[in-house]
């Protein structure tokens, strides 16, 4: 019976494990994207997101705190500086995992794991205009307004040039 196992062992002794997931977590502060595996990366997102959650509070105890878990300065240097004014006013959900298929040699789950307020793509997508079938033309109520604007002052000059 697996009571009270809360966590994926992933295979690995418990050294092996803070050491990849540290690393996995320097990774991710450092670049703002990894691609891993599916299980890796929900590890990773239970490991990562208290230490950003405790970025917020730029004291001495708590960049000590972070410390013992990524024994990398730069990476500390970097989340308290960077990331957490970027998450200041998110209550949470500082990770995204995105999966992109399967890997060809074992056929293992892969995906990419991303801090959310660094993805330049998902934040300043346009909304596409959609299309109808049966006439191929945009059917925007903005692109309407937009063209009797454009229409009025042309009129307009039309007017003057007759006076």
């Amino acid at each position: 019976m697996r009571h009270n196992k809360k966590f994926n062992h992933l295979s690995r002794t418990a050294s092996h494990r803070d050491a990849m997931l540290a690393n996995m977590a320097i990774s991710l502060i450092m670049h703002k994207r990894i691609n891993t595996t599916v299980a890796k990366a929900k590890a990773l997102r239970k490991y990562v997101e208290p230490l950003i959650n405790r970025s917020k509070q730029d004291t001495t105890a708590s960049r000590r705190l972070v410390f013992s878990y990524l024994q990398n300065k730069y990476a500390v240097t970097e989340l308290f500086q960077v990331i957490s004014e970027k998450v200041a006013e998110r209550p949470g959900g500082y990770t995204r995992i995105i999966k992109t298929g399967f890997r060809q040699g074992d056929a293992a789950a892969t995906c990419f794991i991303e801090l959310v307020d660094f993805d330049e793509n998902m934040a300043k997508a346009p909304k596409k205009a959609k299309r109808t079938r049966r006439s191929g033309k945009k059917s925007t109520a903005a692109e309407t307004a937009a063209v009797e604007t454009a229409e009025a002052p042309a009129a307009e000059a039309a007017t003057e040039t007759a006076e």
